[in-house]
């Protein structure tokens, strides 16, 4: 099908009226939190704060940080692998998450953080908002090189909307604990990601096929993606848990279940392939899933030993389903995953919530204490098996819930992403930067050194001039006669 993919005036009309919608809005409804007002040197002489560093920025934002890097370096660079999409990748990315922090500001602030008619702003809705934008950027990761921005805009204002009830639900109603979002952020993303890309698939995707693959350069672009998320992945996991061993806890284990699934990756490439050689798509993606899979039972007494165990299956699993799983997934059910986001964060996503739900069914005071599993997990000192099993259920629906709202998002986004006025490629045309980005292509110059003996003779090097002597005889050398072809050669000259 041939669609019209200029984009002069659709992209720019989008961008500023939903731009200028959020400017509304934020006027309306937005303000800043008490420990963001002036008036917070009365909340410090209120409560009897000795010092502004108690202030919750200065607890927050160092985490703030990291997991903003993630979101925009590390999300962006992950999917620059495509060889003739790096452009689109960081810069489609970067677009998507401007915009989306803005939308979950307001959507989260509507259901979590609204007070007198007001949604309070601090540093705890910006990590929030942050959380909720990596899910679209999981999502990004399955209709990469296949959606206009324009589209990828109109998924990105649905996706938020969809994450922040589901979020709601679940850690408010529900009440399960998801603090690195297995269940939330990537098990939502990656199933909503993946039925949006299953409702728009392309028949004729093979007339791009070449530019799926990646060279040399753009996988090491790629692997610094990966490098900045499993750096900075324990912040993500702990940037929302409670000050104190909650939150220590939650990185320490993150950091050892990374480091595990390192190895076992390492381990699975070189086993599936004939001549034990690693490749980069695995190293670049399922190196990753440790993070994944420790994010729901983060904070949780998994011990130290447990989160390694983690780590050690998300990364077998995550590879083998690189390997077997996306073709499959492909030929088929017909869905084009494009960044292998079922394996990265679906994968992954279950087998966390899943550890959740054991962790807290089975979790015991002889291992947290009685006051600790009481501030931990919420759990009475009264009825303490019950309230187990209750909160063991209520992972288990949070994980049920998630991908019913992602199946079901997915469907609805997906038949609206469908339809052909959005500026989105043909199937010839996908994977292309020059479609929406103006290239400059490179100029290959030949550099030739500079003769500087003609500018200046005397850097001529002085050669001294040697005479025969008067008795020397001088013979001119005889000229080497032809070979004959009919001549043979010793087979010694031949050696030689």
């Amino acid at each position: 099908m041939a669609w019209n993919s200029n984009l002069r005036w659709r992209l720019p009309i989008t961008c500023l009226v939903l731009q200028l919608i959020t400017v509304v809005l934020f006027g309306v409804f937005v303000r800043y939190d008490v420990q963001a007002d002036p008036s917070w040197w009365l909340e410090k002489k209120t409560k009897n704060l000795s010092s502004d560093l108690e202030n919750e920025f200065y607890y927050r934002y160092p985490s703030f940080q990291d997991v903003h890097a993630m979101v925009f370096v590390g999300f962006g660079f992950l999917m620059t692998f495509l060889q003739r999409y790096g452009f689109s990748a960081v810069g489609f990315n970067f677009l998507l998450v401007a915009f989306g922090i803005q939308w979950a500001l307001l959507t989260q602030g509507w259901f979590r953080f609204f007070a007198k008619g007001r949604i309070l702003l601090g540093v705890e809705n910006i990590i929030e908002a942050d959380f909720c934008v990596a899910s679209t950027c999981v999502a990004f990761g399955a209709v990469l090189g296949k959606v206009s921005p324009i589209q990828l805009l109109i998924m990105t204002f649905f996706q938020v909307i969809l994450f922040t009830v589901n979020e709601f639900i679940l850690l408010s109603l529900i009440e399960a604990k998801d603090a690195g979002g297995s269940m939330t952020i990537h098990t939502f993303g990656a199933y909503f990601g993946l039925t949006v890309t299953w409702i728009l698939y392309r028949k004729n995707l093979e007339q791009s096929k070449q530019r799926q693959s990646s060279v040399y350069h753009s996988d090491l672009f790629a692997m610094i993606g990966t490098l900045f998320l499993w750096v900075y992945w324990p912040s993500f996991n702990s940037a929302s848990s409670a000050h104190g061993d909650t939150q220590h806890r939650a990185a320490l284990n993150t950091y050892l279940s990374l480091a595990a699934s390192v190895l076992t990756t390492v381990a699975v490439s070189s086993v599936v392939h004939k001549k034990g050689k690693l490749d980069m798509v695995y190293i670049q993606n399922a190196t990753l899933a440790g993070g994944v899979g420790m994010g729901t039972a983060a904070e949780m007494m998994v011990t130290s030993y447990g989160a390694l165990i983690v780590g050690f299956f998300c990364g077998i699993f995550s590879t083998l389903g690189f390997v077997y799983l996306t073709p499959f997934l492909e030929s088929r059910l017909r869905i084009q995953d494009t960044c292998g986001i079922h394996n990265l964060h679906g994968i992954p996503g279950i087998i966390g919530g899943i550890v959740g739900a054991v962790t807290a069914a089975y979790s015991s005071p002889d291992v947290y204490r009685l006051p600790g599993i009481v501030h931990s997990s919420g759990f009475g000192s009264y009825k303490m098996e019950e309230m187990k099993k209750m909160q063991g259920r209520s992972q288990i629906f949070g994980l049920l819930l998630s991908l019913a709202m992602a199946l079901v998002g997915g469907i609805i986004v997906g038949l609206i992403l469908k339809l052909p006025f959005w500026g989105q490629a043909a199937d010839e045309n996908c994977f292309e930067d020059s479609v929406y980005w103006e290239i400059h292509e490179e100029v290959n110059t030949v550099y030739i050194p500079e003769d500087l003996t003609r500018k200046n003779p005397s850097l001529v090097p002085a050669v001294p001039l040697v005479l025969p002597s008067p008795s020397a005889s001088i013979c001119p050398v005889p000229p080497t006669p032809p070979v004959s072809l009919a001549t043979p050669i010793p087979s010694a000259a031949l050696v030689h």
